[in-house]
């Protein structure tokens, strides 16, 4: 098969950049494991940008929230991940969460239907001789992670990953839990269930005595990313870090006390039918049997039928300031550019968005035309800056979007106004930023669109 260019892996970086090249004029061949006879611990499906953990793309507040800008420039970069993401959006208050599946099966029949595009389902491992893109994320195959280390010379960086139960929803006792968002904010998004003193002290008691999965001898020094930590972790933290943390009460009035609950769980909408309920934090290790006695002391979920279960994977990441130049060109060998979270970036907007990055730069090399990195005091900006060199290389770990990645604004910004000043300075760097690029490659012809992707499905015709 004749390509300009192959990407490895089909989750959200990967198909984000098939989608980027493939607008630009460039035949791909995107190259994906599963359904080819492999597949992941962490993956149920073959589906192209399965999202395994969360389905929440989190805050999708634009003027006051770093994730939420990041949101807004993926949508003026014409991202494919936005656009699936903003189709199949289930209600989650101020935050954007999808219905998983749908939003799958969005993105695997729009780049299946591209005329750019080949999907190829094989295993990848060796790194390619042709222009690539590595976009393969946390659970990279062992062989392909390898030939990596011997490229490099670096030993691949690894942390612990894990996945929140799911809950149906029939199944939760609505007399004593009851809908609303934190503040109010939003609609009433997520079904909170309240813990009295007692209760949550039992409950922290019987997370850290839980019996846990047992680690390989070869994961037991893997740290934790601190932004997707086990609950019983946490717990482990001292008695006091939940109620802090993702079981916090503030904002929430129980409307049968009308107080703040001494503690909560919070469960979110997971599919466009509202049949499923993720557990909002819980990430966690626990054995399978333990989660369903445990979660099943909450008030609530006495009898809560569980979907999906907790589970943990290993997820690893290269060390990106030392190893990648300012275009996510593996300096080694520079034919291969790297994107999504193996790069280091966490969250599924950043991986789609460092993936939407690596596209635009290889389409211009291969145009001819280099383009500029988008500026520091952009979100998507100040991500691939710090994962290109911003980030202390000795002590490198896994990052979200965040407004600390990004050049402060003036010191005579008022503390109440510091974020929106940030927001504001952005959207005016990203639309000079835009001004001066175009999409480079061969005419592509008419832009392909979801609308021209169903119409050649076929009218009325369900998603793959």
């Amino acid at each position: 098969m004749s390509f300009d260019i192959q990407i490895v892996g089909g989750g959200l970086a990967g198909s984000e950049a098939a989608w980027q090249l493939a607008e630009a004029g460039y035949h791909v061949r995107l190259s994906e494991m599963r359904g080819g006879g492999d597949s992941t611990p962490a993956h149920e499906t073959d589906r192209l940008a399965e999202m395994v953990c969360s389905n929440s793309f989190r805050s999708d507040d634009a003027e006051h929230n770093a994730v939420g800008l990041l949101h807004q420039e993926m949508r003026a970069l014409d991202s494919l991940i936005m656009r699936a993401a903003d189709k199949h959006r289930v209600p989650a208050g101020s935050a954007l969460a999808v219905d998983r599946e749908a939003f799958a099966a969005e993105v695997t029949r729009a780049i299946e239907l591209h005329p750019k595009i080949s999907i190829v389902r094989e295993r990848v491992d060796v790194l390619p001789d042709d222009p690539a893109i590595i976009a393969t994320g946390p659970l990279t195959g062992s062989a392909l992670a390898e030939a990596i280390s011997e490229q490099t010379g670096e030993g691949a960086l690894a942390f612990f990953d894990a996945i929140a139960p799911i809950v149906h929803r029939d199944s939760i006792d609505m007399d004593v839990a009851w809908m609303a968002a934190r503040w109010d904010k939003g609609g009433k998004d997520y079904i909170n269930c309240p813990l009295d003193k007692l209760q949550y002290e039992d409950f922290v008691a019987a997370l850290v005595a839980g019996e846990k999965m047992p680690f390989h001898e070869w994961e037991k020094d893997t740290p934790y990313f601190e932004g997707c930590m086990p609950i019983e972790v946490m717990a482990e933290r001292g008695p006091e870090t939940l109620r802090y943390g993702p079981m916090k009460g503030v904002g929430l009035d129980d409307p049968r006390t009308g107080r703040w609950p001494y503690a909560v769980v919070q469960l979110r909408q997971d599919n466009a039918l509202g049949t499923l309920w993720n557990m909002v934090g819980f990430q966690t290790k626990l054995k399978h049997g333990e989660q369903v006695r445990i979660f099943r002391t909450i008030a609530g979920l006495e009898k809560a039928e569980f979907a999906r279960l907790g589970g943990i994977h290993r997820n690893s990441f290269i060390n990106s300031p030392r190893l990648l130049d300012k275009e996510l060109r593996l300096r080694p060998k520079p034919n291969v550019r790297f994107a999504g979270q193996i790069t280091g970036c966490e969250g599924y907007v950043e991986s789609a968005a460092v993936g939407l990055l690596a596209a635009r730069f290889a389409a211009a090399e291969l145009g001819g035309e280099p383009i500029a990195a988008p500026p520091p005091e952009t979100a998507v900006g100040a991500l691939l800056a710090h994962i290109t060199g911003g980030a202390d290389a000795e002590t490198f770990q896994p990052m979200n979007v965040n407004f600390g990645l990004m050049p402060p604004p003036p010191d005579r910004t008022r503390k109440a106004d510091r974020k929106k000043a940030y927001t504001d300075r952005a959207r005016a760097a990203l639309a000079g930023w835009l001004s001066t690029i175009r999409h480079p490659g061969p005419d592509p012809g008419p832009a392909f669109s979801f609308t021209r992707a169903e119409e050649k499905a076929g009218a009325g015709s369900s998603p793959a």
